[in-house]
């Protein structure tokens, strides 16, 4: 029955909808502003719009330093280094050519000096006396006869690399004359804490140079043998730490040592015998209190370098010994009775070119130590020393 009846229909109608107007609110800040530009403005409204629009524009400003800061942090961190980098290279520019110049005018000041001390130094090569030179000089300048003056008057000195005979710990020798240009240090009853000779050219490796009358060695390190003198009692030369680098040599000998550290590393020669023995000597420093002063020298051209104890009985006594970069030609260099905690003879060359038969580089079976290195000593074709400049 239900099915039958009519439906009932509902008429439909639509709500009106009230849509609001939109804008947004720069345009209402925008409108504030514009108050400000009508004739009719006053101060009263200036303020009032400013006091209105100044929350919003620092709110503004700070939102957009927070986003560029954001923006630019990565590139900032990207650009760090290189900036670091500019910014270190100024001052390392700034610092070198400071030193440029200071070495500049360093030359040029050691430059005229050896010109204003010159004219004497060839006076005496031409073969005038000293005096004799300083009077040609003082008549043509008297302002430099003070500089020539002093450099003939200076003494000669193991600190001065000026040849001689020296009794350690004397710096000045005991003889000296311009016809004598051996460097010999003798050892006597007082030990010196270091001794170092380095930087020299012996023997007849520089124009114009001759071994000694009657001399075969250019280098001459150790003790005295008795059958030198039946008068004369053996010595030896004692030795806390011994240094033996870069020596050039024609031949390198190495005789009656005990040495209780043995170090031979890094040498190159034209042929070498290495026949050390082992035993017990033992370790050794020298103390002795009160010792002299330290001895060292650096740079000089001499005929021989000889370091001896020279004393009957009496053994030569320094705790550290270092003979680096010695250039040599015209015969032996020689290590003899020596007595050492440790003795280290690294990084020379040796040799006359005449092939690896002949052993140019001889360690001796009376050589004897309790530890020894033996490390990368090569046989390679070396030939004698070239000459080089003179003085």
């Amino acid at each position: 029955m239900r099915n039958f009846l009519p439906k009932p229909k509902l008429p439909s109608f639509k709500l009106p909808s009230f849509k609001l107007p939109s804008f947004r609110i720069a345009d209402f800040f925008k409108a504030l502003k514009d108050l400000t530009l009508l004739p009719f403005r006053s101060k009263v409204m200036r303020k009032l719009v400013s006091i209105t629009l100044w929350a919003p524009r620092k709110i503004g400003m700070l939102l957009r330093q927070v986003c560029y800061g954001i923006v630019a942090t990565p590139g900032a961190i990207a650009r760090s280094p290189l900036q670091l980098y500019h910014k270190s290279k100024i001052w390392r520019d700034w610092i070198l050519a400071k030193v440029d110049y200071l070495e500049a005018e360093s030359a040029k000041w050691k430059r005229t000096f050896q010109i204003a001390k010159s004219p004497y130094s060839i006076l005496l090569k031409m073969g005038f006396s000293p005096q004799y030179a300083i009077g040609l000089i003082a008549v043509g300048s008297t302002a430099a006869t003070g500089a020539v003056a002093a450099e003939a008057m200076k003494p000669p000195s193991f600190a001065a690399g000026d040849p001689g005979v020296y009794n350690a710990p004397l710096d000045s020798p005991i003889f000296s004359d311009k016809e004598f240009n051996t460097l010999r240090l003798d050892l006597g009853t007082t030990p010196i804490g270091v001794v170092e000779i380095s930087d020299i050219t012996v023997g007849t490796a520089y124009t114009n140079s001759a071994l000694p009358s009657g001399e075969t060695k250019p280098v001459i390190i150790g003790g005295l043998p008795t059958v030198a003198d039946p008068a004369f009692t053996e010595t030896y030369l004692e030795v806390g730490h011994m240094t033996v680098d870069r020596w050039r040599c024609d031949t390198l000998t190495l005789t009656n040592i005990e040495a209780h550290n043995l170090i031979v590393r890094d040498n190159a020669s034209d042929g070498q015998s290495i026949s050390a023995v082992a035993g017990t000597p033992r370790d050794r420093a020298i103390s002795g209190g009160n010792r002299a002063d330290d001895m060292l020298t650096s740079g000089g051209y001499y005929d021989q370098v000889k370091i001896t104890a020279a004393t009957t009985a009496v053994n030569g006594k320094i705790d550290r010994l270092i003979l680096s970069n010695i250039y040599t030609k015209g015969g032996a260099c020689v290590l003899d009775r020596i007595k050492a905690g440790t003795l280290e003879i690294i990084l020379n060359e040796v040799g006359l070119g005449n092939g690896f038969a002949t052993k140019e580089f001889t360690i001796a079976t009376s050589v004897i130590y309790k530890t020894f290195v033996n490390e990368d000593n090569v046989e390679t074709t070396i030939a004698s020393a070239a000459t080089s400049p003179g003085p």
